[in-house]
Formats: C-alpha cells, structure tokens, sequence
C-alpha cells in the first residue's frame, strides 16, 4: 500500500480495531487521479462501520488531522535509508492539493515516490480520507513500478468500490495495544493488516528525536514471511519504518516542508 506497505509489495516504504465487512457499492472517480501456513494476527480484526454504520459520506470531514498521521495539504516528508539489498534508499511523500471522490468521499491524494540509487522505482498515488472520529480511512491506491524510466509493473494497485475492494484503515483514532485492523480489503491484490504493538516508544532519527512514539506492525497474508515496524510521533506522523522479518532495510525521516 504505497506510503503505508511498500516493503509488503517487495519495495521499501501509510481505527478502534475497526475495519469493514460492508457492503460497498457505488464508485465515483473524481478529479484527483494524479491518477508457514496462512498467518493468523494475535487478534481477529473486528468488522465495524463508521459512525452512522454505512460508509456515509457525511461522516467524513475535509481535514486529516489525526495527530498520528496528520495529512495537511502541501507538506512534504521526504526519508533516506538502506533497500534490503544494501542500495540507497530516498522516499518522498506529498501530500497534494488534489482530491478524488470514491464511493462518495472526498479523499485526499498523496504522492509516493521512491529512488533506488538515485533512480525512481516506484511512483504511487494513495487516497485518504478522516472519519469525524478521527479514524484515517485509506481508499486505495495507482501504483506504478519503473525501470529505466519506464513502467514495468502497476501490481498492488486497486480502489475501494471496484471489484469487490473496500476501504481500510490505516491509523485508528485512539490505538491501544494489541489492536488489529485490516489497512487494505482487495481480495488477493493488496490485504495488508496493521497491529498495535505499543505507544510508548523513543525513537532518534535525522528529522528529531521523539518519545510516546506509536510502534505496528504491518503485515499481509499474501506475504506472510514479511513483517514490518512503523513509528509515528504524534504531530509528525511516519519517522521511521524497518524490516523486521523477511528483509533488512530501513528508511527514516530527514526533512518536513510544510506549507
């Protein structure tokens, strides 16, 4: 999933235990394209609906403001690390002024790009949205992989609405220990999970040093030998993921242009 999984789609690098089980029908492109066995989570995900219990539009407000993974319009995060393979790794994540309604929700578009060794390998457009709660919904993604400029693979793309695919969560409004939710619903093409492994984390990276720091894990059933850590500080967001089974790189924050 772009930002939230890029290690779970075999690059480097985003509710109340929410996700959904709903039926989702309609679907409405809007302007702003840019376009082991089987592993069980500690905790079944629980299926919930948002506030009203349909996925309502009118329960979605204009602001991404969850202080865990604030999204305001014209910020730029940009991260360096090290891809699995030892190459130099550099993520630039925008969020943009563009929108694209899906299902009837205005969602915000994000940029994703990633180089390797200077060369960019992956080139991403997620959407989100933020319920009134505060839980940040995550609606899907166009996903592009390149080499020598040019595009070789578009797997791992999928939108909420089409072909059966739902929308997830990617951060909960108030995460405790031990919640599991499902990020991505799109049956054999993106079924990410996340678990809530801590809130009390300190972490140093090039961008600052953090304490109170929310620790998940991120892991997929189409992928179940990988395992990811995330760290987000509160009023910040993602400073930092790592590999930790199935891989060995790591990226962090460096720099935060806001507007």
């Amino acid at each position: 999933m772009g930002w939230s999984a890029r290690r779970g789609r075999g690059a480097a690098l985003s509710a109340c235990a929410l996700l959904m089980a709903l039926a989702l029908t309609a679907c409405g492109d809007g302007d702003g394209d840019g376009e082991e066995p089987e592993r069980t989570p500690t905790k079944t995900a629980t299926p919930s609906p948002s506030p009203t219990g349909t996925p309502d539009p009118a329960d979605f407000v204009a602001k991404i403001d969850n202080p865990y993974l604030p999204l305001a319009p014209g910020t730029t995060f940009r991260y360096q690390g090290v891809g699995d393979e030892g190459q130099k790794e550099e993520g630039v994540v925008e969020v943009t002024r563009q929108t694209k309604e899906i299902l009837g929700v205005r969602t915000t578009v994000v940029r994703d790009t990633v180089r390797e060794d200077g060369e960019v390998v992956e080139d991403t457009f997620d959407w989100y949205a933020q319920d009134r709660d505060g839980n940040v919904w995550y609606f899907g993604e166009a996903s592009k992989d390149l080499e020598g400029g040019k595009v070789v693979s578009t797997e791992g793309s999928w939108q909420a609405g089409k072909d059966g695919a739902e929308p997830g969560i990617v951060m909960e409004a108030h995460p405790k220990a031990g919640d599991v939710y499902r990020q991505e619903h799109a049956k054999g093409v993106a079924e990410d999970m996340g678990e809530v492994l801590g809130l009390d984390e300190e972490v140093t990276v090039a961008y600052g040093k953090f304490d109170r720091v929310l620790k998940t894990k991120d892991f997929t059933p189409l992928e179940p030998d990988v395992v990811e850590h995330k760290f987000y500080a509160r009023g910040v967001g993602l400073v930092r993921e790592e590999a930790a089974e199935g891989g060995k790189g790591h990226l962090e924050l460096v720099e935060v242009t806001r507007p």
